[in-house]
């Protein structure tokens, strides 16, 4: 499969593969462990109504769907916070409202026929140049916030009472972890889309969760298991010509039922 390597689009689909996999590592380690997976599926479906924002005002894909992306998720985030008991069912409220805000904007965009498959089951053999420079800068960006808050966000995640008590800014480094989150799924749907990006946030983590001995290791291996699964799921693609990013979670969710064997034995 190394000759793949030689079309300048491969070369691109592998570093974003890499790119994501570590985005997604970092975030979805976070997200396991304060269990906060159906927010990140909320923001996930609402970005949809910023791709559709972006296609009507004729707005760079990345400002318009990351600026609405960011506003759902910090509204589901100040819910989650502070009516816990209904918050599922109002982010599924904003959920379902981004979905179709957006799929009625697309539709009333004068001469547009936009690619939905593209959106919902990602595109990464044609993500280009300037978002794999966008995404590096993120990665960076990340890198330094959960090196510089590691453990605060280690204390909220695990006994947010006893953060409160220390001190800590709870609310403002969850709604800063919130941000990062949105941006994040943002980047990765051209990768592997709406519909998948779940599953590529949480199945490394998940499996990384029974095995890791602290947060850092936690985050390392689903680092290193999302880049299995991106990579892997790329060159099966390549090799037998189906989506990409339905390969990647093919790939994933092999390995899921591997651990959730091996959990229950």
């Amino acid at each position: 499969m190394i000759e793949a390597l030689q079309f300048d689009f491969m070369q691109h689909a592998l570093i974003a593969a890499i790119l994501a996999s570590y985005i997604c590592g970092i975030m979805g380690a976070l997200i396991v462990v304060n269990r906060i997976v159906f927010l990140s599926g909320g923001i996930a479906h609402a970005a949809y109504g910023g791709i559709g924002l972006s296609v009507f005002m004729g707005w760079p894909f990345l400002i318009g769907t990351i600026g609405f992306s960011v506003v759902s998720a910090i509204i589901m985030a100040g819910i989650s916070l502070n009516n816990k008991e209904r918050s599922d069912a109002i982010i599924g409220v904003i959920w379902a409202f981004g979905m179709a805000f957006g799929i009625i904007l697309v539709d009333l965009t004068p001469g547009y026929q936009v690619d939905l498959m593209s959106y919902l089951f990602g595109s990464i053999l044609t993500v280009p140049k300037t978002d794999l420079i966008i995404m590096g800068v993120v990665a960076a960006i990340l890198t330094f916030f959960v090196t510089l808050y590691y453990f605060e966000l280690l204390a909220i995640s695990y006994d947010d009472e006893f953060a409160r008590v220390r001190g800590l800014p709870v609310k403002k480094l969850y709604f800063s972890m919130i941000i990062m989150l949105a941006i994040t799924i943002v980047l990765v749907i051209r990768v592997v889309g709406l519909i998948l990006i779940i599953a590529l946030l949480t199945i490394p983590a998940y499996i990384m969760e029974k095995f890791a001995r602290s947060l850092f290791q936690m985050i390392i291996g689903s680092i290193l298991l999302a880049c299995i699964f991106s990579i892997s799921g790329l060159f099966l693609s390549y090799q037998f010509n189906i989506a990409t990013g339905a390969s990647i979670i093919l790939v994933a969710s092999v390995f899921f039922g591997i651990s959730h064997f091996i959990r229950t034995n």
